[in-house]
């Protein structure tokens, strides 16, 4: 629930942003975006997978267990090169560290990273104006790596192939600097092993990242 919570507070926000009129002129000149710019975003990220896939053995069967993966908060860059005045590639890298547990009772399934490289093909309204929103879809491919902790080891994780969709804000301040609102889901789907493989799931974390950050046009 604050998962949906968070995410709806930041669309509900952008919305905010698109039904306001265009801002008045205040003096300070900005750049619009254009055919052939680079933008350079570094955003701060709420990263916020989904959970509760069961846990079954080896041979199939229910434990009764369901797995937990915590929220985390990291830094992420991002760059853009616009194709024409409204269409853009964007490139996004960032790292994040989760902490796998199993419920009920908590049992500690221990830590993993994932690297989700993600490309989107971006569509960006009113490109002349301050506040420009954007739409964008794409791929990701993520690794889960430095799998460590936890009272089920040894664990593995498999690598993921998925689908990522996306909506933002940027909102033009001065000269090539800009505000950015960003969410997007990323669909992450792992297969898991536990206790050398005597435990087993397909952990399906789909997470929201939900960022705000500063970008620069070049």
């Amino acid at each position: 629930m604050k998962r949906l919570s968070l995410v709806l507070g930041v669309v509900s926000l952008m919305t905010a942003f698109v039904a306001a009129p265009a801002l008045a002129d205040d003096g300070y000149a900005f750049k619009t975006k254009a055919a052939g710019q680079f933008l350079l975003r570094a955003r701060a990220v709420g990263v916020l997978p989904e959970d509760g896939s069961s846990i079954k053995t080896a041979g199939g069967a229910n434990t009764g267990l369901s797995t937990q993966v915590d929220n985390n908060f990291i830094p992420e860059l991002d760059l853009s090169y616009f194709i024409t005045d409204n269409i853009a590639v964007e490139a996004i890298a960032g790292v994040t560290q989760h902490h796998v547990s199993a419920n009920p009772g908590k049992v500690n399934l221990g830590d993993v990273w994932l690297l989700p490289p993600t490309i989107t093909a971006q569509y960006h309204f009113f490109t002349k104006e301050r506040i420009s929103p954007y739409i964008g879809a794409g791929i990701n491919y993520t690794f889960l790596f430095g799998e460590s902790g936890g009272t089920a080891q040894p664990m593995s994780y498999s690598n993921s192939f998925g689908p990522a969709v996306q909506a933002g804000i940027d909102i033009a301040l001065t000269g090539n600097w800009s505000l950015n609102l960003d969410v997007k889901k990323i669909f992450i789907s792992t297969d898991v092993k536990a206790a050398g493989g005597a435990l087993k799931t397909t952990v399906d974390l789909d997470p929201w990242l939900v960022g705000v950050g500063i970008g620069y046009r070049f």
